[in-house]
C-alpha cells in the first residue's frame, strides 16, 4: 500500500511545542499513537492528534483494511512563516517578537501482509 499523508499547514503554534509529541508517536501504530495523545493535556498534542485522525481517515478512504495495522512512518513538524511584532522597551529601544507558525505532517504506512 502507498504511503498515506495528512497535514495541517499554518498551525498557530510554535513548532518546538509540537515536536516533542511527534517524536513520541513516531514508529508506533496509529492506534497506539492515538491512545498516547488522547491523554496528554497539551495544545500541541491535541493538534497532532487531529492530524493523525485525519491521516487514518485518509487511509480508510483509500481502502486500508484496518486502521490498527497502520504504522506512523514519519511525523514532521516544520517551521512556517512568522508574524513579526515590535515591543517597546526602555530608552526608546524596541525588541522584536516572533509569533511562529508550524506545518505538521504525518505519514502512515501499512506493513505488507504475507
Amino acid at each position: 500500500m502507498a504511503i498515506i499523508q495528512a497535514s495541517h499547514r499554518y498551525a498557530r503554534i510554535s513548532p518546538t511545542k509540537v515536536r516533542v509529541f511527534a517524536t513520541l508517536v513516531r514508529g508506533m501504530t496509529a492506534q497506539e499513537g492515538l491512545e498516547q495523545l488522547k491523554f496528554i493535556h497539551n495544545r500541541g498534542a491535541k493538534m497532532l492528534e487531529k492530524v493523525l485522525l485525519s491521516a487514518v481517515a485518509n487511509a480508510e478512504d483509500r481502502g486500508a483494511r484496518s486502521g490498527r495495522a497502520l504504522v506512523i512512518s514519519d511525523a514532521q513538524v516544520d517551521l512556517g512563516p512568522k508574524f513579526k511584532r515590535m515591543r517597546p522597551r526602555g530608552r526608546g529601544r524596541a525588541d522584536t517578537i516572533e509569533k511562529k507558525f508550524a506545518h505538521i505532517r504525518i505519514s502512515l504506512d501499512a506493513p505488507e501482509v504475507p
